[in-house]
């Protein structure tokens, strides 16, 4: 008994061990694909290592490509959604699925596992069905954990996409005011909005580039909609169609657009200052009146205990 279970605890290192090696993997060749667009970005001097970088991540995607298999869906419905929340956190090669259903299964997996390594005595002293319910808590938290992640990575870029949209479009006006095509006003703005938000300018550099390769506008424009999943950019989406289908100004409704995105902005910045003094109560009541009132009201406490209270007891 004592050998088997000694091998199960190896077992568990082993695969722990494992999981740990492969996610530090992850992050790393993160931020290496990081750098290496960076330095593509500043000059030829920096892209030498896309090869090298390329190599390590294939060989990632094929480690955890046998482990992304079991939390892979096969309905269609569920597959179409997860490549739309891909395309809205900016997650477009092809080996991001494979990595993040791989990370779904190895924690989903891995957290139970170190759980019960790290403390299996505890958890195994808990009466009834407590110890599995905990296991199986584990394992839902390491298998949702990917999605809650994702989640926030989209929210961070739509929120970057929405307060960088009015910009983009007061730059779109004043290239179509001075003469320029809407395609090249598109392009001109997604050229100087780098600095303003990178995430934008490679939108629009992307709808840029389908229109150079032939796509018609309306196409690259709905691509665009899909892309960001951004309500107020599938609203200028739509308001553009409309406008370039019954002939209007391009530049008026353009202009009419910004006003209402600047509106727009500025009401959810009035909207998150007033949740702020909520959001602060709790931290207040918590942490900072209890300090204060030790600091004001301790001294006091300690005078009346040691005169106070011995007179009146005649002591």
């Amino acid at each position: 008994m004592i050998n088997t279970e000694f091998i199960a605890y190896l077992g568990l290192v082993f695969v722990a061990a494992a999981g740990a090696v492969l996610g530090i993997g992850l992050m790393v060749n993160r931020g290496s694909a990081l750098r290496g667009r960076l330095g593509h970005v500043g000059g030829p001097s920096g892209s030498a290592g896309q090869p090298g970088q390329s190599e390590w991540r294939a060989r990632v995607v094929k480690v955890a490509e046998p482990m992304a298999k079991l939390a892979t869906p096969t309905d269609e419905k569920d597959v179409s959604r997860l490549r739309a929340k891909f395309l809205n956190a900016g997650l477009r090669r092809p080996t991001d699925p494979v990595i993040f259903f791989a990370a779904k299964a190895i924690l989903a997996i891995g957290l139970p596992i170190l759980l019960v390594w790290v403390a299996g005595g505890a958890v195994f002293k808990l009466k009834g069905y407590m110890p599995y319910a905990a296991i199986l808590a584990v394992a839902a938290l390491g298998y949702y954990l990917p999605n809650v992640i994702l989640s926030g990575v989209t929210q961070r870029r739509q929120r970057e996409l929405f307060e960088a949209f009015p910009d983009a479009l007061d730059l779109i006006i004043v290239c179509v005011e001075s003469g320029l095509s809407l395609d090249m006003a598109i392009a001109r703005a997604g050229a100087e909005m780098k600095l303003r938000s990178p995430v934008l300018a490679e939108e629009l550099a992307l709808v840029s580039t389908e229109l150079r390769i032939g796509a018609t506008r309306e196409r690259a424009l709905r691509n665009l909609g899909t892309r960001t999943g951004v309500e107020e950019i599938q609203s200028f989406v739509a308001m553009m169609l409309q406008a370039d289908r019954f002939g209007t100004s391009i530049a008026n409704s353009l202009r009419v657009q910004a006003d209402a995105l600047r509106v727009r902005r500025r009401q959810r910045a009035e909207e998150m200052a007033a949740k702020l003094p909520l959001k602060l109560l709790f931290p207040l009541i918590f942490c900072i009146f209890p300090s204060l009132l030790l600091v004001l009201m301790g001294p006091a406490m300690i005078r009346i205990y040691r005169i106070l209270l011995p007179t009146m007891t005649g002591g």
